[in-house]
């Protein structure tokens, strides 16, 4: 009765998580395996994904570590103010050139560096 169930190519190409639970009971019953505590009928989602890993010898991947933000370096305010001169002689520029968009992302750099530098010791 296993054997006569068709794997279909499109459900086997699906991570386990993602089946569903009509699925992963056609996919758990071909596996062959001795009385289990639990019946593959009985089973939850979570109990099949288990019993299918285990069978077919999967193992849990550890999560991937997140990488480790490094705190930018603290600016004082009188870098921050000499950062924003020279960001507003380059805006000057850019608006003088005719590049608008440029001009908007330089006044944006300062406008948050404004607020950077009240909050500066």
């Amino acid at each position: 009765m296993a054997e006569e169930r068709k794997n279909h190519p499109s459900k086997e190409g699906k991570p386990l998580e993602k089946m569903t639970v009509k699925d992963l009971k056609e996919i758990a019953l071909a596996i062959p395996h001795e009385h289990t505590e639990v019946a593959v009928s009985d089973m939850k989602k979570d109990e099949l994904i288990a019993f299918i890993k285990k069978a077919r010898g999967i193992t849990e991947a550890a999560p991937a570590k997140k990488k480790s933000v490094k705190p930018k370096a603290a600016l004082t305010r009188q870098e921050i103010k000499q950062k924003i001169k020279s960001l507003r002689a380059e805006k000057k520029s850019a608006g003088e050139a005719g590049e608008k968009p440029r001009a908007r992302i330089i006044r944006r750099k300062i406008n948050r560096l404004k607020k950077l530098s009240r909050k500066a010791v």
